[in-house]
């Protein structure tokens, strides 16, 4: 169902999952994001183990995905950051990257808020 999975060291120090509008995929932050825009691909899950912190790998994941999604002929790429509980680490890091917010919810019978964020990719 991924449009794209990418891992280093057999996604033993970090993975990106990513999955592009058309999946089959139930879970209220992509439906929030399938009601908003008409195309897209949603970052379900990135993870970098804590040894691998502060090198750049979640960067050099994210810049492959925006080519792939690029050369896919998107030009979306959407993700959702916890407000509560709250995430400053990935605030800043997608900021950084060009992520701008495009909205927020609170879902999870109320017990998890989040914030969603959007990149538009240049050039599609």
């Amino acid at each position: 169902m991924a449009f794209y999975a990418r891992g280093i060291d057999r996604g033993a120090k970090a993975f990106l999952i990513a999955l592009d509008h058309n999946a089959a995929y139930e879970n209220p932050n992509f439906a929030w994001f399938k009601d908003c825009r008409e195309s897209f691909v949603y970052i379900d899950r990135v993870i970098v183990a804590q040894s691998a912190r502060g090198l750049g790998i979640a960067k050099l994941l994210y810049e492959d995905l925006f080519v792939a999604a690029k050369q896919a002929g998107h030009k979306h790429i959407v993700c959702e950051v916890n407000i509560a509980p709250p995430n400053p680490v990935s605030d800043a890091f997608h900021a950084a990257m060009g992520f701008e917010e495009v909205g927020q919810a609170t879902i999870a019978n109320g017990t998890k808020t989040v914030r969603y964020f959007e990149r538009v990719l240049r050039g599609c």
